[in-house]
């Protein structure tokens, strides 16, 4: 798909006046029509995927490459990470991406009901829009980390019905893997983003006007600030994870621990019915009156001791 901006009329004279060039997974003839048009090479799928710095950001003239992975399915638990290449040269901006983009229709929006504007002010304000829907990702997974923190930390846990609780524990784990997911890939994203800026800034330095440098040096500024409130998250993250870790130990072990008392308790019983137990001829107890309830008797006892020791160890 192909979406020029300002497009006040179809044809081929409104296009070659287009100042913004948005491709959604464009086909061969959409890219033939903009490299005809402009005279500028669009980056492949290949290319955007690429990693490396070299190739993400290139300078050919006056016109600048670059690719950066943004955020799709925002609206879903499931992220996914969607190279977006930029094309900016004095004439025009082109970007290309093979996933749709909440970001790119608001900024179509607006741009689209612009009379008239630069490439450079489409592109800043593109890294603006990236920019505020990063920190407002940023600002809800925080949010879900205070409510998992009051999960932990501060709502009862139901020791009558433990299979519930750690069933919780393990509900709030996965919460804690998804919004761990989240964050990172809001950081590279915001992070490539930051970089993309500091190419254009030293490489179109006084070329755009005084507004368009204040912008991007705000969008700088932007991602230092989102970068230490994303580590600050990170750190509640990772302390949130090992709390919860933690806790489903502790859970585990006090059943163990039950089950150790339980054992230990029943040794000594077992063993005073093993020996009374055995047929010999001759044993003292055998013939006398009080030999059975002597025998339950020293069972209960043999079993109350270990429990009165285990209390006074302060073990249960």
């Amino acid at each position: 798909m192909l979406r020029s901006f300002p497009d006040p009329a179809d044809g081929s004279s409104a296009f070659g006046q287009a100042r913004w060039i948005d491709l959604i997974d464009p086909t061969e003839s959409e890219l033939a029509q903009v490299r005809d048009q402009f005279g500028l090479s669009v980056p492949t799928k290949e290319d955007l995927e690429e990693i490396e710095a070299s190739s993400r950001l290139n300078a050919s003239g006056d016109v600048l490459t670059m690719s950066a992975p943004l955020i799709s399915g925002t609206t879903t638990d499931r992220w996914q990470m969607a190279p977006v290449g930029f094309v900016l040269s004095p004439r025009v901006l082109v970007t290309v991406g093979f996933a749709k983009l909440e970001a790119f229709d608001t900024v179509g929006h607006e741009m689209g009901a612009k009379s008239g504007f630069e490439p450079s002010e489409a592109f800043t304000r593109l890294l603006e829009e990236v920019i505020d829907r990063a920190a407002d990702q940023l600002e809800r997974a925080s949010q879900t980390i205070n409510q998992v923190s009051t999960a932990i930390f501060f709502d009862a846990p139901d020791r009558q019905r433990l299979s519930r609780d750690t069933a919780n524990l393990r509900e709030i784990m996965r919460k804690i893997g998804r919004v761990s997911d989240h964050v990172a890939r809001t950081r590279y994203a915001f992070l490539s983003i930051g970089r993309m800026a500091d190419f254009v800034l030293d490489r179109c330095l006084g070329k755009f006007d005084e507004g368009v440098h204040e912008r991007l040096e705000g969008v700088r500024r932007d991602i230092a600030s989102l970068d230490e409130f994303e580590s600050s998250v990170s750190n509640r993250i990772q302390f949130l994870q090992d709390s919860a870790v933690g806790f489903i130990s502790i859970e585990q072990n006090d059943v163990v621990k039950v089950l150790t008392v339980v054992s230990v308790v029943g040794v000594p019983p077992v063993l005073v019915v093993g020996i009374y137990g055995m047929n010999f001829k001759f044993m003292p107890e055998l013939n006398w009156h009080y030999g059975y309830p002597y025998a339950l008797a020293l069972c209960v006892a043999s079993a109350i001791l270990p429990l009165i020791w285990f209390k006074w160890r302060d073990w249960i």
